[in-house]
This record gives C-alpha cells, structure tokens and sequence, in this order.
C-alpha cells in the first residue's frame, strides 16, 4: 500500500492532524523526548508549525521530512 499525505495541519504544540488518500485520518502527538537527532529542531514551535506535505510525506524547512508509514 502506498501511504500519500493529503492533508496535515498543526492542531496543538507537537500535534498534527494528518489525512492520508485512503481517507484514514487521526491526530499525530509527538513527545518531546523523542526529538532528537535531527529532529530537534523540531521542538521549536516556529518550526514544527512550519509543517507541509512534500511528495506525500510531511515535511519541515531544513530538508525534514518523516515517512508517512512511521505515523
């Protein structure tokens, strides 16, 4: 099954709400402690509410992105 983002939005600090082609939908709570690495950045509202969709995954400024499959 390919996973294709269709919608994300920022509905809440660490929180996105995502919709994939398929019509599954939910919402995506992140933890501060799992951002590390390059992900960091992430944990700077400025950046994570920066979020759109780049080839069906979201996607962050700075070449970011997180597979789809992983939410």
């Amino acid at each position: 099954m390919k996973w294709d983002l269709i919608h994300v939005e920022t509905i809440a600090p660490l929180a996105l709400q995502v919709q994939f082609s398929d019509g599954t939908a939910g919402k995506v709570q992140f933890e501060t402690s799992h951002l590390t690495g390059v992900f960091v950045t992430l944990r700077e509202p400025a950046i994570f509410n920066q979020a759109y969709i780049d080839n069906g995954a979201v996607a962050w400024p700075g070449n970011l992105d997180l597979a789809p499959h992983a939410m």
